[in-house]
């Protein structure tokens, strides 16, 4: 069901009219695909080398919009994209290692609107000065850890525990961490191979760091992407773990027994209650934009399941905004 995307705005603050009532939405989980994050994947690529045009290329190989060298304005481009469908802001991940300082101008430039996120690759030999950097100079709350990617255990990683160490010292912060099913779209485009260690990606993985790091506040995203039952679990022994639902979760096809969002969004509101449940889409790239079905499809999940207009409002927003002290 498509709900009509009727907004009014009070200074940043958009709400949209849903059966849910009147909400401001926040999204928890989108990706700063900046002109540095493009510049890095096409220069891993065989197919484009050191092409001076390697850039223009690849939007003529995804149909993608490639973005500006400035991130100042292609944050400008995303908050006009978020007045056009009535939302008030976003968590913005910069999505490539070392690409922190893109997502930094957005944040600079809509510092109500966009709180920064980076990923993060707690192995390399200056992890903890860089998130230190992020954090504290570059004023980004949330460092996101891809273990299946980069190699490594959460369990035994020390750049990973450093990180959760400077998180617990600064209050709205936080440390994201993929878990389940890990395919990353833009490599596929650009031909790159995605050698991720799954073994890496179980929510079990982070039970030890979460439970020595009681003030860390932990997001594990898509809801486990088909490890919902072990993320359920984390979340359960561990009150510093929440969970975002962005994207169409096609990782239900796992699942055992035949789920549908309805049935995901019941578990996880008796397991972990809309204070730690953190909407999100995924949204990434032009010309999709903002990806209001993802938006349309949580709403009705919600619906169904009779959510009350309290719990939306937490889920769609309110939570993230207390978590990241965000106001």
């Amino acid at each position: 069901m498509i709900y009509p995307h009727i907004f009014r705005r009070r200074q940043t603050t958009l709400k949209k009219t849903t059966p849910l009532g009147d909400l401001e939405v926040f999204d928890a989980h989108t990706h700063f695909f900046s002109y540095k994050f493009f510049k890095a994947l096409t220069g891993q690529s065989p197919q484009f080398g050191e092409e001076s045009n390697a850039i223009e290329r690849a939007g003529d190989l995804t149909g993608w919009t490639m973005p500006p060298r400035n991130p100042a304005e292609l944050a400008e481009i995303w908050a006009s994209e978020f007045d056009r469908h009535g939302v008030s802001g976003a968590l913005m991940i910069a999505s490539v290692p070392g690409d922190e300082e893109s997502v930094s101008w957005a944040v600079a430039a809509f510092p109500g609107r966009i709180a920064g996120a980076f990923m993060f690759d707690p192995t390399k030999p200056d992890a903890e000065s860089r998130a230190r950097r992020a954090f504290d100079d570059l004023g980004l709350r949330v460092a996101c850890l891809f273990p299946a990617m980069h190699h490594y255990s959460m369990a035994e990683n020390e750049g990973a525990r450093a990180v959760a160490a400077l998180a617990s010292e600064r209050p709205g912060t936080a440390v994201f961490v993929h878990c389940g099913a890990l395919s990353v779209g833009a490599r596929k485009k650009f031909g790159l191979p995605s050698p991720f260690d799954m073994r890496r990606s179980n929510p079990l993985e982070i039970y030890r760091l979460a439970a020595e790091c009681p003030k860390t506040k932990f997001i594990i995203p898509h809801f486990g992407a088909g490890m919902f039952r072990e993320t359920m679990m984390m979340a359960d022994l561990c009150p510093n773990v929440y969970v975002d639902t962005s994207s169409a979760n096609k990782w239900m096809k796992y699942e055992a027994a035949q789920v549908d969002l309805p049935t995901v969004f019941k578990r996880a509101l008796d397991v972990v209650g809309s204070d730690r449940l953190l909407f999100g889409t995924d949204s990434s790239f032009f010309p999709r934009g903002w990806v209001a079905g993802v938006f349309d499809a949580q709403v009705d999940a919600l619906s169904q399941i009779g959510a009350s207009e309290e719990q939306a409002r937490a889920i769609f927003g309110g939570s993230l905004r207390r978590l990241l002290n965000f106001e």
